[in-house]
Formats: structure tokens, C-alpha cells, sequence
């Protein structure tokens, strides 16, 4: 009898850690953490502005080439700077209202 318990008890610890694992890939990530330059400013890549913005990979390089949004380009990767980001957000957008006012009959 004292075997078998001894046995149960195997796998019952067994079991435990495969449950504690799935458990563990289970949880939902940290809050990202941006990089930062030196003063502190954040950086952002494509996928945070386009998540951020809520526009395509397409639309956001399309604000680069043709509206002048501020990059910079770190090992082949376009990072922008947060006070960069929302110069751009404050001279684009309000512009991008206000043609949307005038068309309005």
C-alpha cells in the first residue's frame, strides 16, 4: 500500500508542474517597454505607431515619404520619436479635420 502512495504522490507532482507551465504561458506579457534615448524620449517601431494610429504598414510608410513624419533608422529597423510623433499627430490631423469640415455640405 505505502508503494502505491508513493507512486500517486509522482504523479501528482507531475502533473502539478505541467499544470503550473501551462499556466504560466498563459498569462498575459508584461506592458511592453519602449526603448528610450537618452533624455528619456520613447521610441517607437511600425508596429507600435500602427497599432497606436490605427492605420497599415502601407499608410504609415505612405506618412513618411509624403506628410514628412520624422524617423530614424536603427539596424534596418524605422524607429520615430515620441515628440516627433505627436508634432506629426498635431499638424497632420487638425489639417485632415478641417478638409473633412469643408467637404461637408
Amino acid at each position: 500500500m505505502l508503494l502505491e502512495k508513493e507512486y500517486f504522490d509522482i504523479w501528482m507532482r507531475r502533473i502539478m508542474e505541467r499544470l503550473e507551465a501551462i499556466e504560466q504561458r498563459q498569462k498575459p506579457p508584461k506592458a511592453q517597454e519602449y526603448p528610450t534615448l537618452e533624455n528619456g524620449e520613447k521610441l517607437f517601431d511600425n508596429y507600435d505607431l500602427c497599432r497606436m494610429l490605427h492605420v497599415s504598414k502601407r499608410t504609415l510608410q505612405r506618412y513618411r515619404s509624403k506628410c514628412g513624419l520624422k524617423y530614424r533608422m536603427l539596424n534596418q529597423k524605422a524607429f520615430y520619436k515620441e515628440s516627433d510623433v505627436q508634432e506629426f499627430i498635431r499638424d497632420n490631423f487638425a489639417m485632415f479635420a478641417r478638409r473633412r469640415e469643408d467637404q461637408r455640405p
